[in-house]
């Protein structure tokens, strides 16, 4: 939420190829879905203090890794940042790193997929769960 809770503030990263989306990568041995979230996150944006609220669902999507085609299936989770004064630093392979107001992520955001998963978060956060 914004500061005057009027708004939910999404944060999304700028691939190289210029699409917004959401932090993600791989779970690495031994670590569950919702820690690989957290680690990703701190990883991908400088976010260290950040909460996970809950699972949102999962996406199922290809990409092209040379000249293999990998199905790759994405745990989402909502999550709140903690610290305010905590500042999103985007790692060198990124085009950038912004927070956005709700509706102007929905414009943003690359991949239907999550942006329905978005349009559950905020019925989740409106309704009060959070």
């Amino acid at each position: 939420m914004t500061r005057d809770n009027k708004d939910i503030e999404i944060l999304l990263i700028q691939d190289s190829k210029n699409r917004w989306t959401i932090p993600k990568g791989h779970i690495e041995p031994g670590e569950t879905a919702k820690q690989t979230a957290i680690r990703e996150i701190g990883e991908e944006s400088g976010l260290h203090h950040v909460q996970v609220l809950t699972w949102l669902g999962k996406i199922h999507f290809k990409y092209r890794r040379q000249d293999k085609l990998v199905l790759m299936t994405t745990q989402i989770y909502l999550v709140r940042s903690l610290d305010d004064h905590e500042k999103p630093q985007k790692e060198k392979w990124m085009n950038g790193i912004k927070w956005f107001r709700f509706n102007e992520a929905l414009d943003a955001i690359e991949y239907d997929d999550i942006e329905k998963l978005m349009l559950i978060a905020k019925k989740k956060i409106r309704s009060g769960e959070f």
